[in-house]
C-alpha cells in the first residue's frame, strides 16, 4: 500500500528538473534556474555533487537563493540527499538514491508533510521505498546519461512499465539522458513525469529549451 504523507501532486512531477552550480557552465546557476522556471519546469532539485560544488555556507546560500527563485513561480524546492540543508532551508522535501541515507530514517527525520523521493532500480527497492513512505520513486538510467559519471547501467522504459502494473498509483519519475525529443516513451510507459538535467541546464537559451520541452509534454496530453 503506497502510504505517502505530503501533499505532493503528480502533475508537478511533470517536468522535473536537476541542476547543481556544476552543471551549467559558464551560466550562471541561478539565471539557468530562473529562466527555467520562467519557461515552466514543475519540479526543481537542488543536486550540488561533484568537483567544485559548494559547500558550507556558501552552499547554505545558494540553496537558499535557489529555495526563493522556487517559491515566486509556486514551485516545489527538493534538496538531493541533503537532510540537514533541507532542515535548515525547510525545503519542501528530499530526494535519496540507494547509497545515500536510508529511506525510512530521511523520513523520520523530515516527518510529515514534506516529499520524499527515492531512486530505485528493482522491485525489492521500489517496495521498500514505498514502506518508508516515499511520495514518488526515480527510475534510470531510461537513456544514456552523461551527467552522473556513477550512473547505473541503462534501464530502458521496461522497469517503469512493470511497476506501473503493480503499483496504478505511485507517482514514478524517469531519468537519464532524457531530452525534448525522446521523453514521449517514458510517459507511455507510466511515468508521470521526466527528469531532466542536461537538456535544460546545458541549453544555450535556457528559457526556449525549457518552454519547447514544456509544451511537448502538454501536447502528449501530460497536465501541466
Amino acid at each position: 500500500m503506497l502510504r505517502r504523507s505530503s501533499s505532493l501532486n503528480k502533475e508537478q512531477l511533470a517536468l522535473y528538473f536537476i541542476m547543481g552550480s556544476t552543471n551549467t557552465g559558464t551560466q550562471d546557476p541561478l539565471h539557468v534556474l530562473e529562466c527555467a522556471l520562467r519557461g515552466g519546469i514543475t519540479c526543481f532539485q537542488l543536486r550540488e555533487k561533484g568537483p567544485g560544488a559548494k559547500s558550507g555556507e556558501a552552499l547554505l546560500e545558494f540553496a537558499r537563493q535557489c529555495q526563493e527563485l522556487c517559491k515566486e513561480y509556486s514551485v516545489p524546492f527538493i534538496v538531493n540527499d541533503d537532510v540537514d540543508l533541507a532542515l535548515a532551508l525547510d525545503a519542501d522535501g528530499v530526494h535519496v538514491g540507494q547509497e545515500d541515507e536510508q529511506a525510512a530514517i530521511v523520513r523520520k527525520r523530515l516527518g510529515i508533510g514534506k516529499i520524499l523521493g527515492v531512486s530505485s532500480h528493482t522491485s525489492d527497492e521500489v517496495l521498500a521505498a514505498i514502506e518508508a513512505g516515499a511520495d514518488y520513486i526515480g527510475m534510470g538510467p531510461v537513456y544514456t546519461t552523461t551527467s552522473k559519471p556513477d550512473a547505473k547501467p541503462v534501464a530502458g522504459t521496461q522497469f517503469i512499465q512493470t511497476t506501473r502494473s503493480v503499483y496504478p498509483d505511485l507517482p514514478i519519475v524517469g531519468i537519464g539522458g532524457i531530452t525534448v525529443d525522446n521523453f514521449a516513451p517514458v510517459f507511455a510507459a507510466g511515468a508521470n513525469g521526466v527528469s531532466v538535467i542536461s537538456a535544460i541546464a546545458g541549453a544555450t537559451d535556457v528559457y526556449a529549451a525549457t518552454k519547447a520541452f514544456a509544451e511537448s509534454i502538454e501536447k502528449e496530453g501530460v497536465p501541466l
